[in-house]
């Protein structure tokens, strides 16, 4: 008796010391936590996860949950479904209320850890989704698996601070497979993402198949060459590069995105960074062309005809068939970057001009020339007719349109949506002309940029300045001094952007987006008053190691 009782004592310290415990400390920090350290509960492959069989959402989530438990400590866990005593249930409540009424309570959620087990409650499927991720996220990772993992008592509950939070892919200046695509997605979700902007058009390729111009994306993605190192040098490869997305691959990406609880927002961007365009339909052009697929990066002056009626038979075709495709309420229109030195001189364009009656309110600048391209010129409101037309027909589609800051420049359509990357100031002004903004302001959202001031420990890429875990973590998207309250409640929330003139590989993309979205989302889902860079410094370790067992490259140092 006393070896079987020495046996038993040696097993049951063996199971104790295994058993390692989670941790509810995670990036993004829920909006409240609290845990009770002294006591725990032991999940094992014993454990089942209980859930509505007759939800097909809840079923998923379920199976997701299982996926993720395994994946990080090792632990198959059952899935016993509609099974009240399970240890882990999936909770969809009606009668559910969020932490916080606002335009994000449908992703509110709480999580029970006690006595009775594991709850994970929400209204909505996404908030019982955003639970799930909470919970795999305080999981620890275990290298070779646990026999068990012990889970601190806790009650939290939690919800997004803003409902728009994004990220900008951009695959028109390097291509990305659809595999690829999906671990964007899979990395967006991990951190409570709820927004892709998928870049799908530029001057270097244009990645969107539509099936009625079947030679767009055939001939219009293909460059024969592609610039190497600063584009002011204009040495090339010369080496043909291309690729697109047909339409079912875009189809199969929103829905491994929808998922995921990830809306796809695509932007084909005009009437510039169109040369790729232009390339196969010339007579698009202020000039004829002939155009190339542009080979190097910048800002071209060749742009669509804005006094060519075909111009917007061409783009109500492409956003015709882009909306078949994407079931997105938000369609991006691009708008930035439209040198109108063509539109000046082309006798199309002006005759649109006075057709239309627009009139040039832009300064004269000292040299006689015209003022800023902010000013509302008339070829700026000539754009702006386009942007009408374009959000008038999506308007009959039930979709609205997104654009970058520049289309303040010529008056902003009824109902768009600016994204403000030239800092917040067009946020500002959008806002208080009471249209919908999202923050992305390029000094504190671009992450084509480097995160490190010792440029020799990271790969090349756009140098003009330096995007740091820091610098990004410090932005805070509302400032009351500039906005009324009012018109705070118009900033739908913030973006960050990923371009890829100098991104050309997936591996290169992770380093420039990790651990930087780690810092993005707490900007976009914490309070202010939770925020605080030591402490998300402190919590960064234990989602790295996560990163680790996924895979992902990452940059290792913090700034």
């Amino acid at each position: 008796m006393k070896r079987t009782g020495l046996f038993f004592l040696v097993c049951a310290l063996t199971l104790t010391t295994m058993a390692q415990r989670a941790d509810y400390n995670i990036i993004p920090l829920p909006l409240e936590v609290k845990a009770d350290t002294t006591q725990t509960l032991r999940i094992t492959p014993a454990t089942g996860i209980a859930y509505d069989s007759g939800n097909a959402e809840a079923s998923r989530i379920a199976q997701f949950l299982q996926q993720w438990v395994k994946e990080t400590t090792g632990i198959q866990l059952r899935l016993t479904p509609d099974d009240k005593k399970a240890q882990v249930r999936l909770v969809l409540n009606a009668k559910f209320k969020a932490p916080e009424a606002s335009q994000t309570a449908a992703e509110a959620y709480t999580i029970s850890v006690g006595k009775k087990g594991v709850e994970l409650c929400a209204a909505e499927p996404v908030g019982l989704f955003r639970a799930a991720q909470t919970l795999r996220k305080s999981l620890p990772v275990v290298k070779d698996g646990a026999e068990a993992v012990e889970l601190p008592y806790v009650q939290i509950a939690d919800q997004p601070r803003f409902g728009y939070r994004g990220v900008l892919l951009d695959c028109g200046r390097h291509f990305f497979s659809v595999e690829f695509v999906k671990q964007f997605l899979d990395a967006m979700a991990l951190h409570g993402c709820n927004q892709f902007h998928w870049h799908l058009t530029e001057d270097q390729g244009w990645r969107f198949e539509v099936k009625s111009l079947p030679d767009l994306a055939k001939k219009g993605s293909v460059r024969e060459k592609t610039v190497i190192g600063p584009s002011r040098m204009r040495i090339y490869d010369n080496i043909p590069y291309g690729g697109f997305y047909t339409q079912e691959e875009c189809r199969d990406v929103v829905r491994y995105a929808a998922q995921r609880y990830i809306n796809v927002v695509p932007e084909i961007d005009m009437p510039g960074h169109m040369q790729s365009a232009l390339h196969v339909f010339p007579n698009l052009g202020c000039t004829g062309g002939p155009y190339p697929v542009a080979p190097y990066w910048g800002v071209m002056r060749e742009v669509l005809c804005g006094g060519n009626p075909e111009t917007l038979t061409f783009l109500k075709t492409v956003f015709g068939e882009l909306c078949d495709v994407f079931p997105s309420p938000y369609i991006h229109i691009g708008g930035d970057e439209c040198p109108k030195e063509r539109w000046q001189k082309c006798p199309k364009c002006q005759a649109k001009i006075k057709e239309l009656g627009l009139t040039d309110e832009s300064h004269i600048g000292s040299e006689g020339g015209r003022g800023s391209q902010d000013g509302r010129s008339a070829e700026n409101k000539l754009q702006t007719y386009i942007n009408h037309e374009i959000e008038q027909f999506l308007a009959s589609r039930g979709r609205s349109i997104i654009g970058w800051d520049e289309i303040l420049s010529g008056g902003l359509t009824e109902n768009a949506i600016v994204m403000s990357w030239r800092g917040t100031k067009g946020g500002v002004a959008a806002a208080k002309q009471k249209h919908r903004v999202i923050m992305s302001p390029n000094v504190y959202a671009y992450i084509d940029h480097p995160q490190l001031k010792d440029y020799g420990k990271q790969p090349r890429t756009t140098d003009s300045y330096i995007v740091s875990c820091s610098k990004m973590y410090s932005f805070e998207p509302i400032v009351p001094e500039e906005l009324a309250e009012d018109e705070q409640d118009y900033i739908m929330g913030v973006q960050a952007n990923l371009w890829t003139e100098q991104v050309a590989y997936p591996e290169h993309a992770f380093y420039q987006l990790l651990p930087r979205l780690a810092s993005m989302s707490e900007v976009q889902w914490c309070q202010p008053a939770r925020k605080d860079f030591e402490g998300f410094k402190t919590r960064l370790p234990w989602l790295k190691k996560l990163y680790d067992k996924l895979g992902y490259v990452y940059c290792n140092e913090v700034e």
